[in-house]
């Protein structure tokens, strides 16, 4: 049962990062946008059944719950509290769990997978840390010619910040590598 640490805010300001004592997972991302996605998932199903909640992404010591606007996040905070502290810590999770965990996308050829791993690199040195650190994360879905779809997680997700200027942010970056490279958020 992880104890929260820390509350903090995020750029965004429909989401929190809960800062947690004891890891949640070793590694595997969660997010979720509905109730619908979340239903296998004890800890993302139970903060859906609470009021105003949109967004849930959790990995390793922290998770972000972002809400519809509407609701006053002091008591809200209070209301998630409990659904987090009750959820199992990650130590039984299992390394075969870990390792079934993929970041590659099946169906690239090689040469597109090399750069998918480039990018991957890059965006693991310079933009995720940062991110993270705000309570969301960036997915790379896969590459078509030299368009390359990310999807925003967590606070990012619904940050508008990360639309704009987070996003040419990573552009401009990505095109140290591949100077025609465009990218685009789904």
């Amino acid at each position: 049962m992880p104890k929260i640490s820390d509350i903090e805010g995020t750029p965004n300001p429909n989401a929190l990062k809960f800062v947690l004592k004891e890891p949640l997972t070793w590694g595997i991302t969660h997010s979720y946008d509905s109730a619908e996605q979340a239903k296998d998932d004890p800890l993302a199903a139970g903060l859906f059944e609470i009021d105003h909640v949109t967004n849930v992404f959790y990995v390793d010591r922290w998770i972000t719950v972002t809400q519809d606007g509407s609701a006053n996040w002091s008591d809200l905070a209070r209301e998630v509290a409990d659904p987090i502290r009750a959820a199992p810590a990650a130590d039984t999770q299992s390394a075969a769990t870990v390792a079934t965990a993929t970041t590659a996308i099946l169906g690239l050829s090689s040469k597109d997978q090399l750069r998918i791993d480039k990018f991957n690199d890059l965006l693991d040195a310079e933009i995720r840390p940062y991110l993270q650190g705000d309570g969301g994360d960036l997915h790379v879905l896969g590459i078509k010619d030299n368009v390359l779809s990310v999807h925003y997680q967590g606070a990012c997700g619904t940050c508008p910040s990360s639309i704009s200027g987070t996003l040419r942010g990573i552009e401009n970056l990505l095109r140290s590598i591949e100077p025609d490279i465009e990218v685009v958020a789904t």
